[in-house]
């Protein structure tokens, strides 16, 4: 029980602090988009770097259960790479704009997100229904 309330305590530490930097980088646009940048960078090389972990602990027991997260994060990259590939790189004629957006990059970027959340949604419907129609069996 002493290790859980530490481990409470250190993640609220850290949750303050977070909270605190945000709160104080929120008044500047610019600013607010780098912290956001290093949040996202943060939370990848720790979800990579548990699954590295995890994997490493559990491969001498069960290679088959150590794949299995990696399986996941393989078939997210699958997605997201199909969605790029179908993303479309046409410049948009939007009146007025004068941004530099308007590129290949970011608007195949785009697609890339809105194509991987329409079917990674779907295939959220799917499941739930799928799990509904077997529990009821």
């Amino acid at each position: 029980m002493k290790g859980r309330m530490k481990i409470q305590r250190v993640s609220a530490a850290v949750l303050y602090v977070l909270l605190g930097v945000t709160a104080v980088v929120v008044a500047r646009v610019d600013a607010l988009l780098v912290w956001m940048y290093i949040l996202l960078g943060g939370i990848l090389l720790l979800t990579l770097a548990m699954m590295a972990c995890k994997f490493a602990l559990t491969w001498a027991d069960s290679p088959r259960a150590a794949l299995r997260p990696w399986l996941g994060a393989g078939l997210l990259a699958v997605v997201l790479l199909v969605s790029w590939l179908v993303g479309s790189d046409v410049p948009l004629d939007i009146p007025g704009y004068d941004g530099t957006e308007n590129t290949p990059f970011w608007l195949k970027l785009a697609d890339m997100f809105l194509y991987a959340m329409y079917a990674l949604l779907g295939l959220a419907v799917v499941l739930i229904v799928a799990f509904a129609v077997w529990k009821w069996k």
